[in-house]
């Protein structure tokens, strides 16, 4: 988990820095020079930066869900956790991902089945495709068994519909940086950012509790 949370610090640390500097220039507390003359920033420019910020919020959300997931495993590997002993819900997401497999993987890294079939069913790269968002992440919640309950002022990561949604739109060419970056001030995506952080960090917090309790086995 240190190893998670040290990225996931590092990668909120420049989402905030990011918003922080749009915010300062939006209301003129940093002055831009040009041809030695203080300049108000191009509105154009301005709208493009802030539907940047998107894309720098998505990456924060679905690199720390991958790790969050990634370390799940990492960890039942280091415990030799057997398949057996696990939740339900967990055995149905390992055979569903081993279907997923070529039959040549399976027969030369699985050698105890009841341990190595963990393991080879995951794959980081199968976890998310521009889809996380708090639904997305409630959804993983129930299979793995961790939860998701978060205090009053991450509003439960609704904020992550609109970041999901916005990202993928930029993505797919579906709408220009300056129609998204328009509609929403740099103070206003500075404050969902914060929000955004601190959902992610109880999420975090939530999964660091469930390893250290060996959530993810079979309790009967």
């Amino acid at each position: 988990m240190e190893r998670v949370l040290e990225d996931f610090n590092e990668r909120a640390k420049e989402v905030s820095d990011y918003f922080t500097f749009l915010r300062d220039l939006e209301q003129q507390r940093i002055k831009l020079i040009e041809d030695g003359q203080i300049s108000k920033i191009n509105t154009e420019l301005e709208k493009t930066l802030k539907a940047t910020g998107y894309l720098l919020l998505y990456n924060l959300v679905e690199s720390t869900m991958r790790n969050a997931i990634e370390l799940i495993f990492d960890e039942i590997q280091t415990k030799n956790i057997s398949f057996d002993n696990l939740k339900i819900e967990f055995k149905k997401l390992i055979w569903k991902n081993i279907r997923k497999r070529k039959i040549e993987q399976l027969t030369t890294e699985i050698t105890t089945l009841s341990q190595h079939i963990i393991n080879v069913s995951f794959d980081p790269n199968d976890l998310f495709s521009g889809n996380v968002d708090a639904k997305k992440i409630k959804e993983i919640a129930i299979i793995y068994g961790f939860s998701t309950i978060t205090d009053s002022e991450t509003r439960d990561g609704i904020d992550l519909l609109s970041i999901k949604k916005n990202r993928n739109d930029l993505a797919h060419g579906f709408v220009s940086f300056n129609d998204i970056g328009k509609s929403t001030t740099a103070n206003e995506l500075l404050e969902i950012s914060d929000r955004v952080i601190k959902y992610l960090r109880q999420i975090l917090e939530n999964i660091n509790e469930y390893l250290d309790n060996e959530e993810y086995l079979d309790q009967t």
